[in-house]
Formats: structure tokens, sequence, C-alpha cells
């Protein structure tokens, strides 16, 4: 019998098209680094119920089996795997890079613990799981308008402050490449900024044209890559109308590129937490897909990441 796994035939548009084709390709070993945590054990039990992963449980053994029990995840007890060390969030994520780094958990998820003290070891130059890449948050969202729904990227909200333009072309290059994994094989990327005209004045208007121009000379093969566009403009085709902007990316972009970090993170936090709309993000550049979630993101979003880092780890 072929153990081939499925090709994508057609775009992925929904979560749940999302985590059914994470069924397809998984389960895959999801490290949850310092899983003592009621959302990360409530995520990873799901998770591993509907086939998408395989738990392996970072940190006090006896203290995770305690609050699994709890909260009547019997089914996660018996048949997680475990990875026992101490409380200590350096001496976790330490331990969660080391097996990655040996190919005993394929994709890392931030249980009870900041984001700094799992990509502190990640980015470790001797232990670490660099691979001479950028670190990229990609994130996803859904949006809904007269052609149906689509999932809709967000980059950078997550890692790098201040990017410059080599490092939005990284960040560029690193959309393309998760945007392939849901079967998006020409994406329309938007360059974002608060206005659509060029001005030194405003430095994101500045790298917009360049990586425009990076496109138009083939450096993002089939995508295209497109701006300074405000956010309306890149996501309604009549804002952009009115404007009379007709390019192909105006009004239908798959992925929005954020001038700076404040920027990803507030529009994510508006998307997800004002709006309760349903969220997942990966992290990539590194050995491994990093999931790096809030701690204060529901359950439902972290399910998505590791569907999201499901696919892509089998891409």
């Amino acid at each position: 019998m072929s153990t081939a796994r499925p090709e994508i035939k057609t775009t992925i548009r929904t979560f749940e098209q999302m985590r059914k084709r994470a069924q397809e390709l998984g389960p895959k070993r999801v490290g949850v680094v310092l899983a003592e945590d009621d959302v990360a054990l409530t995520a990873a039990a799901e998770a591993m119920r509907a086939n998408i992963a395989t738990p392996v449980l970072i940190g006090e053994e006896k203290g995770i089996r305690a609050r699994a029990e709890k909260l009547g995840f019997d089914d996660l007890v018996q048949k997680a795997e475990y990875a026992s060390c101490g409380n200590d969030p350096q001496e976790a994520g330490e331990l969660a890079v080391k097996l990655a780094r040996e190919g005993k958990i394929e994709i890392l998820l931030k249980g009870h613990l900041r984001t700094d003290q799992l990509l502190h070891p990640v980015l470790d130059k001797e232990k670490g799981l660099r691979t001479g890449n950028l670190l990229c948050d990609v994130a996803f969202f859904e949006h809904t308008d007269d052609a149906g729904t689509r999932l809709v990227g967000l980059t950078d909200g997550g890692m790098t402050p201040a990017p410059n333009l080599k490092q939005k072309r990284q960040i560029v290059l690193s959309a393309i490449e998760v945007l392939g994994a849901l079967g998006v094989t020409k994406p329309k990327i938007a360059i974002l900024s608060a206005v659509e005209v060029v001005s030194e004045a405003i430095p994101s208007t500045v790298d917009a044209k360049a990586l425009t121009e990076m496109c138009e000379a083939g450096e993002f093969g089939d995508a295209q890559v497109f701006g300074p566009l405000a956010l309306d403009i890149a996501m309604v085709e009549w804002c952009a109308k009115v404007k009379g902007i007709t390019h192909p990316v105006a009004g239908h972009a798959d992925c929005l590129v954020m001038p700076t970090i404040e920027a990803g993170n507030i529009a994510a936090k508006v998307i997800h937490i004002l709006y309760g709309h349903e969220y997942g993000h990966l992290v990539v550049g590194a050995k491994a897909p990093i999931l790096i979630p809030s701690r204060s993101e529901p359950a439902n979003n972290k399910i998505n990441a590791m569907a999201l880092g499901v696919i892509y780890a089998g891409r």
C-alpha cells in the first residue's frame, strides 16, 4: 500500500479546511513547552483527538499530569509523551530545542512561558535551531467579501521590531512560502503603509516601492507584490476603485506585510481579541516551526496554529 501523502489540489481557504488538511498530514510531534497550562493542555488534547498532533508535554511531569487530570483529559494523560524537567523556563526551552534539533519533536508550541524565554535557546548560535534565515511570524485570519471566504496572512507582528528593506524582502519570501503550503501558488502580497503615495517622510512607502520594483524584476517568482497600500485599499475592492488603484493586489490581498512590529501586533489583536475572529500563526525561519500564541489566546487559536504548523512542516 502506498504511503504517499495526498497533494494539495485546492487552495485552503478556511480554518476548517486547514484542520482537515493537517489531519491528512498528521499527526506530527508537537512539543508543548512548559505544558502545565490550562489552555495549552486543552489545545493539545483537542489536537491529539483530531489526529493533528502527538503531544510531547515538556516540564514537570507530575504537575502536568495532575493539571490534565483536573481538566478531565484522561486520554491526554495516557497517550501523550513526556519530556521531564523542572518548571524553569530556561531549562524547559533548552530541552525543547534539544529535542527539536535531534528530530524528536517536529513543532514547538509555547506553553506557560514568555516568547523571549522560548526564542532565546532557539537562537543560540551553537545549540539552537538557526538556519541563517530571518525568523518571521506569519499569521492568518478569515476574511469574507463578495468573492467568498479566504485566509489572509499578516506579517510580521511578532519578531522583527523595525524591519529594514533587506529584512522585509525576507519577510515577503517567508510569506510566499507559507502561502504556498496552503495552496496559494500566485499570492497577492500587499505592502502596507498609511498612504499610497511614495514619500520620503514615510520610510515604509519608500520600502514598499522598492519591494514592488523587486517583484517587477522577477525576484518573487509568480507572486504579485505591490505597495504602498493602506489597509482598506489592500482589502476592500470598492475602496481601491474609489482611489483609482487597479493593480490586481488592491482589494484582493492574500497577505498584508506590516511596516513595523507595532502595526502587526495591533492589527492582530484587533482581529482576534476585539472582534473575536479565529486566528492562527507560526514562526518560520528556524529548523522547526515555532508556535508562539499569546498565553491569553483561546485553545481554538492554538489548534489553528498547530494545524498550520503541521501543514508547513509537511510542505
